[in-house]
C-alpha cells in the first residue's frame, strides 16, 4: 500500500489502528493508575477517546476529553508538559522500530455528536417523521 493511500483521506491500515489502540490503552492505564505526577490532571478525570497515528507510525495524535469539558486548556498543556515522559513510557510499553511523536488535542467528537442529537431531536425533524403518509408512498412501499 503506497504512502499516497493515506494521504488522501484513505482508511487507516490495520498496523496503524493496532498501534493505535495499543498507545491508548498505555495512555489510560497511566493515567488510571497515577503515574504522571501533574496536579491538573490529579484534579480531573480524563478520557482518552481515541489515537490516531501517522502511515510512518512516527506521531501520535491523542485525543482527550476532561470529564464535562472543564478546564481544557489546562489539562492540554499538562498532557505537553509530560510529553517526553509519556513517549518514554510508550516507547517501554509498545514495541516499535520507533517511539511515536506524540501531540494531543481536545476530542470535539463529543460535541459533534451533541450537535447531531439536537438536530435529530428538533422539532423540524419531529415534523417531517409525523407527517401522514400519501397513497403514493404507501403504494410504492407495499
Amino acid at each position: 500500500m503506497s504512502r499516497a493511500h493515506h494521504a488522501h483521506g484513505a482508511e487507516p491500515s490495520q498496523r496503524m489502528l493496532r498501534v493505535a489502540e495499543l498507545i491508548r490503552h498505555q495512555i489510560a492505564q497511566m493515567l488510571a493508575r497515577g503515574e504522571i505526577a501533574d496536579p491538573v490532571l490529579e484534579q480531573h478525570v480524563v478520557t482518552v477517546s481515541r489515537v490516531t497515528m501517522s502511515p510512518d507510525l512516527k506521531l501520535a495524535t491523542v485525543h482527550v476529553m476532561p470529564l464535562g469539558g472543564k478546564d481544557e486548556p489546562e489539562v492540554l498543556r499538562a498532557f505537553e508538559r509530560h510529553k517526553k515522559f509519556l513517549r518514554g513510557e510508550i516507547a517501554h510499553g509498545v514495541n516499535l522500530k520507533f517511539a511515536p511523536e506524540v501531540r494531543f488535542r481536545i476530542d470535539d467528537s463529543f460535541d459533534n455528536v451533541a450537535r447531531i442529537d439536537a438536530l435529530l431531536n428538533s422539532e423540524r425533524v419531529r415534523r417531517d417523521l409525523e407527517q401522514p403518509r400519501t397513497d403514493e408512498e404507501n403504494g410504492a412501499q407495499q
